[in-house]
């Protein structure tokens, strides 16, 4: 990462999803991991839950928190897999305006690194939503792990040169 000690660091205010049947807030480890690293790196966690892999309910969600304007962004975990209830991608879809393609693209390049081609399971993606950054990443606290440390924590970081998408976010609602 390419931080410019020249600018000030932005906090954002950061929204938690995790997407799974059968985690609790006493289990929800990835949710956890997220959460720690948008405190540590001096973000704000804007709201946190969990929901089951069910896509109206998720979309619904995304919804509620796109047009809360104190959220600049979500982070979900969990839903990006390939089996019939995993259905984040879909939810996704549902709420978008634009694709951020290079975010899965390079999230499974990352990933390769740790789980090899098992990666090409993964659907992990990002969009953004009237204005509103979200980021899908897979369940596993590994997946989160490569998500934040090797994408979202330089990205979401306003010092980040030659670009981040903190600096995009006045300009997201533009037509």
């Amino acid at each position: 990462m390419a931080v410019d000690q020249s600018r000030s660091f932005k906090p954002i205010n950061i929204a938690v999803l995790t997407v799974s049947d059968t985690r609790t807030a006493a289990d929800d480890t990835s949710g956890d991991i997220l959460a720690d690293r948008i405190a540590r790196a001096g973000h704000n966690l804007a709201a946190r839950t969990i929901l089951q892999d069910d896509a109206a309910i998720i979309a619904s969600q995304l919804d509620a928190w796109i047009n809360d304007a104190s959220i600049d962004a979500i982070v979900s975990t969990g839903g990006t897999g390939l089996t019939g209830r995993d259905v984040t991608p879909e939810a996704l879809d549902r709420v978008k305006d634009k694709d951020i393609p290079g975010f899965g693209e390079l999230f499974r390049w990352l990933s390769f690194n740790t789980i090899g081609t098992s990666t090409v399971q993964s659907r992990a993606c990002a969009v953004v939503a009237r204005g509103t950054y979200i980021f899908a990443l897979p369940g596993s606290n590994g997946a989160v792990k490569d998500g934040w440390d090797g994408i979202l924590a330089e990205q979401l970081d306003s010092r980040n040169r030659p670009c981040n998408f903190v600096e995009l976010m006045p300009r997201l609602r533009e037509a």
